[in-house]
């Protein structure tokens, strides 16, 4: 009677089926036995195909999702819902070891660091452009794929947006609408303005990993790495020299053809780089802005201060292959191997003699002009050279 009834208390735990009879339910289980099982992690519940569960997953997920009430963005993963409020409520917490700037996710902040190490891991296919970020690449793309409808009146120039057209009319016109507050100087670019800035609030927010220097302008920052990995891509054809930038290539070419475009308006005094002629101005101005912290001392190159730095430390990095002499500064092993050479490439322009140092030229100009600027305190007698001094000091000890 009891199989007639309708109390069935054996049920199969994979299915639920329930039998009046234990035995009824074996081969049933014996069935499950031979299936792959698939369990849910929240619930428990066992299904025989992947599919099932993870269409069964959905409605877990559907019951935990979360919207934000500011906008319509909808997530199933709490994580991750958090860090889209952090978009609307402006906290940032993830900020740059190297410059200011602060993230509200991780990955922005990821993505952020590559603008100081210089990564431009996204390569364009089609033409030589990198970019650090993959949204950079994709929009890049299209330059490629979009139809250029903007096209210059002047020149040869089309693009795809109307706004990379008004820019590259600017070449024509030469408009510069974007001006400094602070000193006046005007750009074409508002990029352009913004690296300019730079030079007032001294933001440098591109730093070398390797050093730790930091620079105001990413291409810098590209252009000081090479120092690291000693790349120097540009050579010139007449001397055989590598240079790290095409821009330093260029100035050096000048040295070989005598131009010397930049000249100083105090003393018409000209140079082939534009560089040295802002090292020189400092001569008339007084400018020395780089100081030693150990003795005080002050120069107007910074270059000078690195190389006088080795005076306090003892290192002597220059050594001599002939003799073995050490120096702490490279212009004074040059000037040590003119010894060994015998070569002088300082000539005095009325007599024709020639001198290794371009000092002892100068000592040497006196004795044609009269000038006599080393005075002795004990007789008075001027001389003409500080070496001529030093002698006659030697009579009154």
């Amino acid at each position: 009677m009891q199989a007639h009834s309708e109390y069935k208390p054996y049920f199969c735990l994979m299915c639920e089926q329930t039998s009046s009879r234990q035995r009824h339910l074996v081969p049933q289980m014996i069935i499950h036995s031979r299936r792959k099982h698939y369990s849910c992690t929240i619930c428990g519940s066992i299904f025989s195909q992947k599919g099932n569960l993870m269409q069964h997953m959905i409605n877990h997920a559907e019951e935990t999702s979360y919207s934000c009430e500011v906008c319509s963005y909808v997530c199933h993963e709490k994580e991750k819902f958090a860090r889209h409020i952090e978009t609307h409520t402006g906290v940032k917490q993830y900020s740059c070891a190297h410059c200011k700037l602060s993230c509200t996710t991780k990955s922005n902040l990821v993505q952020h660091m590559k603008t100081h190490t210089g990564d431009k891991s996204y390569s364009c296919e089609l033409c030589d452009y990198s970019f650090s970020q993959k949204s950079r690449l994709a929009r890049h793309m299209k330059t490629h794929t979009r139809k250029k409808t903007y096209s210059c009146a002047q020149c040869d120039y089309s693009s795809s947006r109307e706004q990379h057209l008004v820019t590259h009319v600017r070449r024509h016109t030469g408009e510069k609408p974007y001006s400094c507050q602070q000193c006046g100087y005007s750009f074409s670019h508002k990029s352009n303005l913004v690296k300019h800035v730079r030079i007032h609030t001294g933001e440098k927010p591109y730093s070398c990993e390797k050093c730790g220097s930091s620079f105001s302008q990413k291409q810098h920052l590209i252009t000081h790495m090479k120092t690291h990995t000693g790349e120097k891509p540009y050579s010139c054809e007449q001397c055989g020299n590598s240079f790290s930038q095409k821009l330093i290539l260029v100035e050096h070419m000048k040295t070989h053809s005598g131009e010397k475009p930049y000249t100083c308006e105090i003393c018409k005094y000209s140079f082939s780089q534009k560089c040295n002629l802002v090292r020189h101005l400092r001569i008339h101005s007084g400018e020395k802005s780089y100081s030693c912290e150990i003795c005080g001392n002050s120069f107007s190159q910074k270059l000078i201060l690195v190389e006088h730095m080795k005076t306090h430390s003892g290192e002597k990095p220059y050594s001599c292959d002939i003799c073995e002499y050490s120096f702490s500064q490279k212009c004074n092993l040059v000037r040590h191997l003119r010894i060994h050479s015998g070569e002088k490439p300082y000539s005095c322009e009325i007599c024709g003699n020639s001198f290794s140092r371009k000092s002892h030229l100068v000592d040497h100009m006196r004795s044609h002009s009269g000038e006599k600027p080393y005075l002795c305190e004990l007789c008075g007698y001027s001389f003409s050279q500080k070496s001529h001094l030093v002698s006659h000091m030697k009579t009154h000890t």
